[in-house]
């Protein structure tokens, strides 16, 4: 135990929002659990700060009102005649037009309802043409890295700038053999260092070279505008629980031809057009053309109206406002991080890359899920430790190969030694400064002080010792 008083710890961390805040920056948009209070393993409780966004977004307030507004209204989509039945159907497909406006999409372009990102990629991956070759590089996340093990998959070295991504994507696609139809897949913001890829780029790239190319805009699409038109990719995936709707749903937008030549991402009610015996005791089955053909079963309207009600509430806000108060949070907390030497930023484009609200970092002598446990236990902030779904990208930034992180309140590395695992906060447009403010200095005094609590593994966590 420090001798580090427990007092000290939520007073000195803790910063009053108001007169903290900036003036020329909006306010936060209201999202559930913002008044959620949680217990200090040193006493007392404190407002929990959730910067954790990157995981997965709170639900903003709007979305909540609207869905509970429907929740009674609630029935059957598609081919019920009850007049909640017809309601639902209605607003499920309006949804699908307020997505596609969210998104900027071409006339003719398909909006798809899925689970998650994941689940886009992954229908995405199952409609992919005879012998097509898969681009993706090994920074993505793992649910854009790993659907297309079926296809020829070409994975490209991690670029150290953006102009480096486009031309290793140029060559790669000029040199692939032979010259068939071709997949590019590729982040819009990395959920690790929050970096701004260069889509339109890449799009560029891989259209002059007679490849498609689908954006996973997971972590582009709560901080920033995405059209697809303007962008020039050919589709585009997200999740629900990102965008601040989590109740389940996700969105694959983009060209139909490919989705209406595949055969359904799953078989059964909903897919089907007209389905009829055959005389030797088979079934012969009609698929529907429209994105239904990949959407069997019944569809979660609540978790698709919740996604048109984030759109609809990002696009009221205003994304300038939102991006701008965002940097302002952004600046917060890397000029605060700059200010402990102890601490190094992961970056893959450099410190003058823009960015959105996701910062990795480690800190020297520290196993990262013993300081992650700290800043829950000690300061009630939620943040993320580990190698964030995107194992390849964090293990280059680190240097460091896959590896037993050994048991926490050991130190993983000795000062100037590589990290095994990286720290994670993120955050977005429900986050008020003081969040920030407290999590900034609640790393300041955990480098210097240590943590005010013992600690201990359990289940391959770091959690306070009772």
């Amino acid at each position: 135990m420090s001798a580090r008083p427990a007092a000290t710890v939520s007073a000195s961390a803790s910063v009053d929002s108001a007169a903290s805040a900036d003036p020329c920056c909006a306010a936060p948009l209201p999202v559930l659990g913002r008044d959620v209070t949680v217990p200090l393993v040193t006493g007392g409780e404190v407002t929990y700060a959730a910067l954790d966004y990157a995981a997965s977004a709170p639900a903003l307030q709007r979305v909540w009102d609207d869905v509970a507004a429907y929740a009674p209204y609630y029935g059957s989509v598609h081919r019920g005649a009850g007049y909640l039945s017809q309601l639902s159907t209605d607003l499920f497909e309006n949804s699908r037009v307020t997505v596609a406006e969210f998104l900027d999409c071409r006339p003719g372009d398909q909006v798809v309802f899925t689970r998650s990102t994941t689940d886009s990629l992954n229908l995405l991956a199952r409609t992919l043409p005879a012998d097509c070759q898969v681009f993706v590089f090994e920074t993505e996340h793992h649910a854009s890295l790993l659907p297309w093990q079926d296809a020829r998959v070409t994975y490209l070295n991690a670029p150290r700038t953006p102009q480096q991504a486009v031309e290793t994507l140029e060559r790669a696609l000029a040199d692939r053999d032979p010259y068939g139809p071709a997949l590019v897949c590729v982040t819009g913001a990395s959920n690790v260092t929050g970096e701004l890829w260069p889509v339109r780029e890449l799009a560029a790239a891989a259209h002059a070279h007679g490849a498609r190319i689908v954006l996973d805009a997971a972590q582009l699409a709560p901080h920033h505008p995405v059209s697809v038109r303007e962008l020039d990719v050919d589709w585009v995936a997200l999740s629900g629980h990102k965008l601040y709707a989590p109740f389940g749903s996700g969105v694959l937008a983009g060209r139909a031809d490919w989705l209406q030549d595949a055969e359904p991402y799953l078989a059964g009610g909903g897919a089907s057009k007209r389905v009829a015996r055959r005389a030797d005791g088979g079934v012969d089955v009609e698929w529907h053309t429209t994105a239904a053909r990949h959407e069997a079963g019944s569809p979660n309207v609540i978790g698709v109206y919740s996604i048109a009600s984030a759109c609809k509430a990002l696009t009221e806000a205003g994304f300038d406002e939102l991006v701008e108060r965002e940097r302002h949070l952004i600046a917060k907390v890397r000029e605060g991080l700059a200010e402990v030497p102890e601490v190094r930023v992961l970056s893959l484009f450099g410190d003058d890359a823009p960015r959105v609200g996701v910062i990795s970092f480690v800190v020297d002598g520290w196993n990262s899920s013993h300081f992650a446990a700290a800043l829950s236990a000690e300061y009630g902030i939620g943040v993320r430790d580990g190698l964030f779904c995107a194992h390849p990208l964090v293990r280059t930034l680190l240097g460091s190969e896959p590896q037993d992180p050994g048991e926490c309140g050991a130190p993983e590395a000795e000062p100037g030694e590589r990290s095994l695992n990286a720290i994670r906060v993120s955050f977005g447009a429900g986050t008020p400064d003081e969040h920030v403010e407290r999590f900034v200095g609640a790393v300041r005094e955990l480098v210097r002080d240590g943590a005010a609590w013992q600690y201990r593994t359990e289940s391959g966590r770091c959690v306070p010792a009772v």
